[in-house]
């Protein structure tokens, strides 16, 4: 909620007083705040005092100020609302503010799209806020002094051990409490590691193909390294590919690879352990959304496997909010006084406050709550997807549906990806193409259907509309 607490001196109102020359006074108001807005110094939704508090301030009757804000919203400079709060209406330069407009997926040309499959939008609606401010409370009712001040670089012990006893029981980690570093987020998180490798002589990465073009590739080749592709399969990274790459690091998605949906196999998962240890290369193991599981068991984290050789990264952005910035990796023993030193370096360290509250929101169970309440949420708007799917193009094939928030679906070899993403939009549907995060440019078409923040109704009709563009493309 807004407050009025501006005083006069904070709006820079100068009055001319000689009652022989100048202006009334509520002119002179009224032209000063005009003057204000014009200039960008009040910005659109600034709030102004109150009137008895500005008319006490400049010394003048309130009714020379009550004129002057009535003389603005004529105007459309201001506008009151309900309470008697008074706020600024118009953008510097005098353009009035419209409501604003869902943003523009891909290939819409500034065109708001009616359904937006794009993934990464987690629904932050669903973010347990009453719960959150309960740990909030603790914290500040229960933490001593110290932990408010500068930290070192590996954040505060609190989270350290509740995201140890969580990741090791739902997980399958080995996690120690002592090798945890808190960063902000998975890609602050690849940019440290990226960073150290580099300095400790890392010359080549690979990572899987496809995989996001967003984080880890652009910051290694940022840092001078070579950035080499790994073919997946249907159960993710082809391993006997890896082992001929000459590469001192490797980024997977073993769980859930990122975007085609496989998991990697128990004998898949050995052979890259044997390959790191033979090489003494580094997995990063990017665990970006596996609480979120449907059709099958869970599936535990490589790092368990052999923790001096893997980082386990992981973030609240996909099950909670990515608003909060907070991620974590376990570090093996070897590496984590380097990785701490450059976060420290980074940005001092993440906040305080939030690592505390997560830590307690961790301990009392309120993480896990989350999941199981969001988990039947997702299911049912993964399963209205494959639904309509079904029924309106069965000749694409879905894949990677038994976890996460987004589902591939393969193209048939008639049908162009890029073609279909545009008729799409012009549709009024926006997704993306597979072929976008592929470093080799050959290979089947995709479509990516990120579901988390679409009703039911919205995935139907959103399927429709695809349908239909489909249609538009074949006639073309």
């Amino acid at each position: 909620m807004r407050t009025n607490s501006s005083t006069a001196e904070d709006l820079l109102i100068e009055l001319d007083r000689n009652r022989t020359r100048a202006e009334p006074l509520h002119r002179q108001v009224a032209a000063s705040i005009r003057e204000s807005v014009r200039a960008g110094r009040l910005r659109h939704g600034a709030s102004l005092p109150p009137t008895r508090t500005l008319a006490a301030g400049l010394g003048v009757s309130r009714g020379v100020v009550v004129e002057a804000y009535q003389q603005l919203v004529a105007e459309g400079y201001l506008t009151s609302r309900a309470g008697g709060y008074t706020q600024v209406a118009l953008e510097p330069g005098g353009a009035r503010v419209a409501a604003a407009a869902p943003a523009a997926g891909p290939g819409t040309q500034g065109v708001a799209p009616a359904v937006d499959f794009g993934y990464g939008h987690t629904d932050v609606s669903t973010f347990p806020r009453a719960a959150w401010l309960r740990s909030v409370r603790t914290v500040f009712a229960a933490t001593p002094d110290d932990r408010f001040a500068y930290l070192d670089g590996r954040g505060v012990p609190e989270l350290h051990q509740a995201l140890a006893d969580y990741l090791n029981r739902v997980r399958g980690t080995s996690a120690d409490p002592r090798h945890t570093v808190i960063c902000s987020g998975f890609g602050q998180g690849v940019s440290l590691l990226i960073q150290v490798l580099a300095a400790r002589g890392a010359r080549r990465l690979a990572v899987e193909d496809p995989s996001p073009d967003d984080d880890a590739r652009p910051l290694a080749a940022a840092a001078g390294m070579d950035v080499v592709g790994i073919p997946v399969g249907p159960d993710g990274i082809l391993v006997g590919e890896l082992e001929k790459a000459d590469a001192d690091a490797v980024v997977l998605t073993p769980s859930h690879q990122w975007p085609t949906g496989g998991v990697l196999s128990a004998a898949a998962r050995a052979r890259v352990i044997r390959w790191a240890k033979r090489r003494g290369a580094l997995v990063i193991e990017d665990d970006y959304d596996a609480e979120y599981r449907y059709d099958r068991a869970p599936v535990g984290a490589i790092q368990g496997l052999a923790p001096g050789h893997v980082v386990y990264c992981g973030t609240a952005s996909k099950t909670l909010v990515p608003g909060l910035r907070l991620g974590w990796m376990l570090v093996p023993p070897h590496l984590v006084d380097d990785v701490a030193q450059a976060k420290l370096l980074a940005d001092r360290g993440s906040a305080v406050i939030d690592q505390l509250t997560f830590a307690d929101f961790l301990a009392r169970g309120e993480f896990d709550r989350h999941l199981r309440r969001m988990r039947p949420v997702y299911r049912r708007r993964r399963d209205a997807l494959l639904a309509a799917l079904d029924a309106r193009l069965p000749e694409l094939t879905p894949t990677g549906v038994a976890a996460g928030q987004h589902v591939v679906a393969w193209l048939p070899p008639d049908l162009d990806e890029a073609a279909v993403v545009a008729a799409a939009a012009r549709r009024g549907v926006a997704l993306r193409g597979v072929a976008r995060y592929r470093l080799d440019p050959a290979g089947p078409g995709g479509l990516i259907f990120g579901y988390a923040t679409l009703s039911e109704r919205a995935i139907t009709g959103g399927i429709a509309r695809l349908s239909r563009a489909i249609g538009d493309v074949r006639a073309s």
